[in-house]
């Protein structure tokens, strides 16, 4: 039996959620200051910036604090799109839980609970503008506490979101996650989840050369053809 479960979100795990939440977007900092030291115009900064203040100036003291002042400026730049997009989310759909996922039936937020305690989450909400037909159904929020990684929980709150929407109608699961993401990006494609676009969502995501990678699930049912007695599980 797994040491946990998945239920539908109550309004009593909003500070757990909310905590998870959080947590896992900071955890991506560390990852984008790694990656935007590797970047060529980075390097050309940091050496060529301060090597030409020192001969304009003769000053290494003065070279020194301009280094430092940019690797400052780079953690701050490393930061800046997640905390925005946590800021983003706690005006939108984050800010009411409740009302925006479990409102209508085409749409839900799950956590997975081990010893009573919120330790895992993803919701899903119709994608685009509202239709007759059910196309798109989005995964959002997907995030698992640290200390109980390794255990499956990712790939159930990911099959929960398939499932759903398969209950629903839907014929399609898509979603966006950073190239950064490494460990989130394995996931979906393990579990059958295609690369369908990718861009340069703002300007801050150009000027730190972060791709966002666009990913699409068909449905089962979505399939044009499929083999007599050939089977799909999710």
């Amino acid at each position: 039996m797994a040491p946990y479960h998945i239920r539908k979100y109550q309004e009593s795990d909003r500070p757990r959620v909310l905590d998870l939440f959080y947590k896992g977007m900071a955890e991506h900092a560390p990852t984008t200051f790694r990656h935007l030291l590797k970047l060529p115009q980075t390097l050309v900064l940091l050496l060529g910036g301060p090597l030409a203040l020192f001969l304009v100036s003769g000053s290494w003291l003065l070279a020194l604090v301009a280094g430092l002042t940019l690797l400052a400026a780079l953690r701050f730049l490393a930061q800046y799109p997640w905390t925005q997009y946590v800021s983003n989310c706690l005006r939108t759909d984050m800010r009411d839980i409740s009302k925006s996922y479990l409102s209508e039936p085409g749409s839900c937020f799950w956590v997975a609970e081990c010893e009573g305690q919120v330790v895992g989450t993803v919701g899903a909400l119709p994608a685009g503008e509202p239709t007759l037909r059910k196309e798109q159904l989005e995964l959002l929020h997907l995030s698992v506490a640290w200390e109980h990684r390794g255990q499956g929980i990712a790939k159930a709150l990911v099959r929960t979101v398939l499932q759903f929407a398969r209950d629903q109608g839907y014929s399609e699961v898509v979603l966006g996650t950073s190239m950064l993401q490494y460990s989130a990006l394995a996931l979906y494609q393990r579990l059958g989840f295609r690369k369908t676009g990718q861009c340069f969502p703002s300007v801050i995501n150009r000027l730190t050369a972060i791709l966002i990678f666009h990913l699409t699930y068909r449905l089962p049912s979505a399939q044009v053809s499929q083999a007599p007695g050939q089977r799909q599980d999710l």
